[in-house]
């Protein structure tokens, strides 16, 4: 009963004129910004913020926090019509959703895409109202020894997404950590692979990294092909019928949508993962379990649906530490914990006791925002697919154009819009060894913090590398990523054996 009290408390807070508005305005604002390479939540909520100050402080937040979750939605729009995440969540998203796009299936990817991003969001923000305090707890008892074993879980995991080949993964992961690990060191002060650039110094931008390899690389690639132009079978079909899945598709979906639910739900709450590190676990999660893992970074429905679910229920759960403990997810919850303290509100322990009305108001307005961009983005479909229809000389220097602006944006350096484009012809040039570079954005984001939580864990055991095998956790983890590198040995192994046997004849009687 005091559950559903303070749910009602929620929609009370939520359910205000003004807080509707502002929640409709966030929303709008994240679907636009995460659809533009380069922009994200990040900037806009960086530029929202002054414009608040004059707001009730939670009817502020409510702005702030559905321009982050609108931009999940937007991200994975420019995702599967061009193959250029919005948002370094949604990079998973464009193994399966561009190859749906390029099939004629736009409409159904993104139809999806909208669904399963609504799923995962509402079930994830049923799960924060019932379990915050539980959930909160558990992480708080989380340290780095534990972090460190999430993110090579991950990175892991990042492994097998890679199209293929796990050696071309774990040789694009590899890569992806030593661009994390560019600029200064902050406990030495010494640059690393700066190569005398100071531009370098604070290391290169992920905008950078992102849309260069994905963005600018997919513009070389068409520009290098045959054709420019989306051929019109590819849109032919707009009617809805085309859009909402079949049965088979429902049987297929509504599993990956759940376990993609649970695993954004669970990455979500601990700090420094994220909804990037959440969708790229769900991907693998699906490959993994599929009957036939090579459908997978061809159109597979269930690539789509599996990240969207866990990038949105990641947001959401997100929250979590950032509200009840004060300690940000990622880089935006660290902006809207700052835009919560300049508000006057203290996060931490004590925040759902002294501001429930805050707290619940939140939580209901994220569910109505969701609904919101449901509903908005489902009657677009029909007119955002006719994007990849443009004529390419007419598209593709647009995109070029904003993709220039987001580098030049992050820092207001033309050094970064350069490194973008030398990006994009690596990415180019590896794509046509078929190396994807998708698993280099995971080892670039994860590298960082898995180097800062790898020495925490030393300095605190005094160099003893066994600290990560006696918390149970930790090991667990650890070991789970162990069978990961395993598994894929077990059939080559047996076939050898075979092998061996037959060479070796029967035996003698």
């Amino acid at each position: 009963m005091e559950l559903l009290s303070n749910i009602a408390l929620g929609f009370e807070t939520a359910f205000t004129a003004e807080a509707l508005f502002y929640c409709f305005l966030g929303c709008c604002i994240g679907t636009f910004v995460g659809a533009l390479p380069g922009i994200g939540p990040m900037v806009t909520i960086s530029v929202a913020l002054p414009l608040t100050f004059g707001l009730d402080p939670t009817v502020a937040l409510i702005m702030l926090a559905g321009i982050f979750y609108g931009a999940q939605y937007g991200g994975s729009i420019s995702s599967i019509l061009l193959n250029l995440p919005g948002t370094a969540s949604t990079a998973v998203t464009a193994l399966d959703g561009y190859p749906l796009a390029q099939s004629g299936r736009a409409g159904f990817a993104l139809f999806i895409n909208a669904v399963a991003s609504f799923c995962g969001s509402s079930i994830s923000i049923l799960v924060v109202m019932a379990f915050a305090p539980a959930i909160a707890e558990i992480a708080l008892r989380f340290n780095s020894t534990e972090y460190f074993a999430v993110m090579v879980l991950g990175l892991v995991a990042a492994c097998t997404i890679g199209g293929g080949s796990p050696l071309k993964s774990l040789i694009m992961v590899v890569f992806g950590l030593i661009l994390g690990i560019v600029g200064m060191d902050i406990n030495s002060g010494a640059m690393r692979y700066t190569f005398g650039f100071l531009e370098l110094t604070d290391g290169i931008s992920l905008i950078s990294v992102a849309m260069g390899m994905f963005g600018v690389a997919e513009i070389v690639r068409k520009m290098a092909g045959p054709s420019q132009d989306a051929p019109k079978s590819m849109v032919a079909d707009l009617s809805l019928a085309s859009m909402l899945p079949s049965r088979k598709d429902l049987s297929l979906l509504w599993l990956p949508t759940l376990r993609g639910t649970a695993v954004g739900s669970m990455i979500g709450a601990l700090p420094g993962a994220g909804p990037t590190v959440a969708a790229f676990m769900a991907y693998a999660t699906e490959k993994k379990v599929a009957r036939d893992p090579a459908r997978f970074g061809r159109g597979a429905p269930e690539g789509v649906a599996a990240p969207e679910a866990a990038n949105n229920a990641a947001v959401q759960a997100a929250f979590i530490p950032t509200l009840s403990l004060g300690i940000p997810g990622d880089v935006v919850m660290a902006i809207l914990l700052g835009a919560m303290i300049m508000h006057g509100v203290v996060p931490g322990p004590q925040f759902i006791s002294n501001e429930p009305a805050m707290f619940w108001g939140l939580l209901v307005s994220f569910w109505l925002g969701n609904l919101i961009l449901l509903f908005l983005n489902l009657p677009l479909i029909g007119f955002l697919v006719k994007i990849i229809t443009v004529p390419g000389r007419i598209l593709h220097p647009v995109v070029i154009f904003f993709i220039c602006l987001g580098s030049y944006s992050v820092a207001n350096n033309v050094f970064d819009v350069f490194v973008t484009l030398i990006f994009g012809v690596l990415g180019y040039l590896l794509m046509r060894r078929g190396f994807h570079p998708a698993p280099v954005l995971l080892g670039f984001i994860l590298g960082p913090m898995m180097e800062e939580n790898l020495r925490r864990s030393l300095v605190i055991a005094r160099g003893d590398p066994s600290v990560f095998l006696e918390r149970p956790a930790s090991a667990v983890m650890l070991g789970l990523a162990l069978l990961l590198v395993l598994l894929p040995l077990r059939k080559p192994v047996v076939r050898i054996l075979r092998g061996r046997q037959s060479q070796d004849g029967p035996p003698l009687s």
